[in-house]
């Protein structure tokens, strides 16, 4: 187990490497995450106190919280490679129009001002949030009672007399599973679903990384199918044609997107993390994590430090990969990951050979 862990992390540096520091890096990384799924009762206290702190506050319960994380971190992370993009041209790749990419001093592609963008964030968080306001939260490890309350139903079903109906009428059952959705019992009384019901434990620091791994995992597969499905069905094409209408490929693309595809990105992210019945807490740590990698992976830059040159060779897809998606339409199908493109490429290369 212990091998099998480490491995994810960590290559032994060889004569290819570009730099040499990244190997130190992956150690110590691979380190801290073995740690953590092998022995993780040297985590407990730390995140018993955490998870603690976090059960009893009323904005962590607010049922909008994950939104507002993700615009949090999004209003964070973007600037941040944006300013990079600005300031480092010798890092840029994907120039349109040009073979070469190393152009010392491209000019810099048109982007719009933070002022600007209100709008742009106002489109964003709309849809999101009447969500959030309108169907229960249902997370695992939480009591239905608990659920059941925090939709606005009572803890369990009562028989209510009614003169009209006197076999009495019963409050409606409701299913624990995210794949059934309960509409917030609206009334004067509760007038939004406005909290959602918590786990009561917190969870390992085990459950917590395999549990991160898997929803990446899992989200980078769906998405990579539907993400050629958005290229290649005349159907779904006009609803990913607007992330594509841009000159040079740089930070402000990654939310360059129609309301249609926005929400089914997070729609598709959220089954991720329920199908695994994934712990409220690696959901608050997977939505920063998310909007790095989606940052990243549009940011235009060939980064020293990037995720990809962190992982195994060849298993992060990168930025560079993503701008050749954006410039040719071609491979770089799955966000963050280069297995899947690289199976695509292997039975594409296949089926040509077997057509000669």
């Amino acid at each position: 187990m212990h091998h099998s862990v480490a491995y994810i992390l960590i290559m032994v540096p060889s004569i290819h490497d570009k730099w040499p520091a990244l190997y130190y890096y992956r150690l110590a990384l691979g380190t801290l995450l073995s740690a953590a799924v092998l022995f993780p009762s040297l985590y407990q206290p730390a995140l018993s106190g955490l998870w603690q702190y976090l059960y009893k506050s009323s904005f962590y319960r607010f049922s909008g919280f994950e939104t507002l994380l993700t615009i949090i971190s999004y209003i964070i992370i973007e600037p941040l490679y944006t300013y990079k993009f600005g300031k480092h041209p010798h890092l840029r790749i994907d120039v349109r129009g040009r073979q070469n990419d190393a152009i010392s001093h491209p000019k810099l592609p048109k982007m719009r001002r933070p002022q600007q963008r209100l709008g742009e964030i106002a489109v964003y968080i709309g849809p999101l949030l009447f969500l959030d306001f309108t169907l229960v939260k249902k997370f695992a490890g939480v009591p239905i009672e608990d659920i059941r309350a925090s939709g606005g139903y009572s803890p369990v079903p009562e028989v209510q007399e009614d003169n009209l109906r006197p076999t009495g009428a019963v409050t409606p059952q409701i299913s624990s599973t995210f794949l059934l959705p309960t509409l917030h019992n609206f009334s004067s009384t509760s007038l939004i679903q406005s909290r959602r019901a918590l786990p009561p434990l917190p969870p390992t620091s085990r459950q917590l990384i395999l549990q991160l791994a898997a929803a990446f995992f899992i989200y980078d597969a769906l998405f990579f199918y539907i993400h050629i499905a958005f290229h290649r069905l005349k159907l779904l094409s006009r609803i990913h044609l607007p992330h594509h209408t841009h000159g040079e490929m740089h930070p402000q693309v990654t939310n360059k997107l129609s309301v249609t595809e926005r929400v089914s990105l997070i729609m598709l992210a959220n089954f991720a993390l329920n199908i695994i019945s994934s712990h409220v807490l690696t959901r608050t740590c997977f939505v920063p994590m998310f909007v790095w990698l989606l940052v990243e992976v549009h940011c235009g830059l060939e980064l020293q430090w990037g995720y990809d040159k962190l992982l195994p060779r060849g298993w992060g897809a990168g930025a560079r990969a993503h701008a050749w998606h954006h410039k040719t339409g071609q491979g770089g199908y799955a966000p963050f990951f280069g297995w899947w493109d690289a199976g695509l490429e292997m039975l594409d290369s296949w089926r040509s050979n077997e057509s000669l």
